[in-house]
């Protein structure tokens, strides 16, 4: 994380050296409006999607991929700087979004069949088992319990 920011730093630098201070600072300005409006035009689309599919009774699973990457890419371009104003871009952009989407879908069916998925749970630690008193729980009871 320390990394991203002595590359932008960098990258800010030397192009406002090339362009003008003002011409820099106002690129990363409108970009980052382009960005809310591209996030906002292609996360309506992506809800539009995932609301079609489920409506047809299929898992949009595809679409809520595309859904976390527009809002990374959206949060990227918020981000002052050239080298998240690129990703952040290439999440937004649907041609690449859909590569990149077809990578991770690729990732994560290879991850999958070979049993490489984990799941991490955290909690407050204060949650209270579930009881129910119309519940009977079969592991409560051993065969010695039954009455014949």
């Amino acid at each position: 994380f320390t990394l991203v920011p002595v590359i932008e730093l960098y990258l800010l630098i030397r192009i406002g050296t090339v362009i003008g201070v003002f011409e820099t600072i106002m690129v990363v300005i409108v970009t980052g409006i382009i960005g809310a409006w591209l996030a906002r035009r292609e996360g309506f689309q992506v809800l539009m999607g995932i609301n079609s599919s489920l409506n047809r009774g299929e898992v949009p699973a595809r679409k809520l991929i595309e859904g976390v990457l527009i809002f990374i890419g959206g949060a990227l371009l918020l981000t002052p700087g050239f080298l998240t104003d690129i990703v952040g871009f290439s999440f937004l952009i649907p041609f690449f979004r859909n590569i990149l989407t077809a990578m991770l879908i690729k990732h994560f069916k290879r991850n999958v069949r070979k049993g490489n998925v984990h799941f991490t749970v955290f909690t407050n630690g204060k949650a209270k088992p579930y009881q129910d008193d119309r519940v009977i729980d079969a592991a409560d009871y051993s065969d010695e319990d039954q009455v014949d």
